[in-house]
């Protein structure tokens, strides 16, 4: 009988809060993560930021780690949402736009790995221009190149940059 092997990949997610003790929901984010997912290799520093896409007087603390997992995708995706969910996340965002969370979870890059359907997209389709994914992700992963864009985020970051000064 052959035996599948299951190699480790590099999955950074970027986590996010912006309601209760902020700080304390993404540490016990990391917590589930590293027993349902795989070894956290790296964590960016807390990165604090206005909400974008919607009002709310409540700010944000955003940040970036990498996963090393031999969790395939949609697993890995799949439990991400149920972390949000065993946290207290109640809404997802969706087509009719954001709101306040206890928690978010987001796949952002996964090795070379592109993946695009109705449930997930692989890279994030617009991490390059959120400030609060992108410079996390520089922090701790620079010369990470895009799978689709072929740059790295070193050099996506500076054009995001570049376009503020605008």
């Amino acid at each position: 009988m052959k035996q599948k092997i299951k190699c480790e990949y590099s999955l950074f997610l970027a986590l996010g809060s912006n309601l209760g003790e902020r700080e304390r929901n993404i540490e016990k984010a990391y917590k589930s993560i590293e027993k349902q997912i795989g070894r956290i290799s790296s964590k960016s520093a807390f990165f604090y930021s206005a909400p974008e896409g919607f009002e709310s007087k409540n700010n944000f603390v955003n940040t970036v780690c990498e996963v090393i997992t031999i969790l395939n995708i949609y697993e890995a995706f799949s439990i991400t949402q149920s972390i949000e969910y065993q946290l207290g996340r109640v809404c997802k965002s969706d087509e009719h736009g954001y709101g306040d969370r206890v928690i978010d979870i987001d796949l952002i890059l996964a090795d070379k790995l592109i993946v695009n359907n109705d449930n997930l997209k692989i890279p994030h389709p617009r991490f390059h221009q959120r400030n609060f994914v992108l410079s996390p992700l520089y922090e701790i992963a620079p010369d990470i190149i895009h799978p689709l864009f072929g740059k790295t985020i070193r050099e996506l970051k500076y054009e995001y940059d570049q376009l503020l000064k605008q």
